[in-house]
């Protein structure tokens, strides 16, 4: 469904989700990332599991929350992707001290 502009030419980086590379480009969020980058990627609720996918890309909304580089509850429509970066879908509810 979502796919990059032709002749983009920023930088790639690489970033690991859940273990697994996928590309991005600098510059992208890490919730644009996830979604450019085909993979099934979606936090799933606290109360049903129900899954969910990044929604505003603003910040308003908290449904792209992940784990980056070991921090949880992270944004990810708000943080820009860094090379080597390491993300893990939030599953569930925020986890205090993470």
């Amino acid at each position: 469904m979502f796919k990059r502009a032709e002749g983009d030419a920023r930088r790639s980086v690489t970033i690991h989700v859940e273990g697994h590379p996928i590309t991005a480009r600098e510059g992208d969020t890490v919730s644009a990332a996830l979604l450019a980058s085909g993979l099934d990627v979606r936090r799933a609720t606290a109360v049903s599991g129900a899954k969910r996918l990044p929604y505003c890309m603003m910040g308003v909304c908290f449904d792209c929350l992940v784990t980056i580089d070991g921090v949880g509850n992270r944004q990810g429509c708000l943080v820009p992707v860094a090379e080597g970066m390491q993300i893990d879908i939030q599953k569930g509810k925020r986890e205090i001290g993470k």
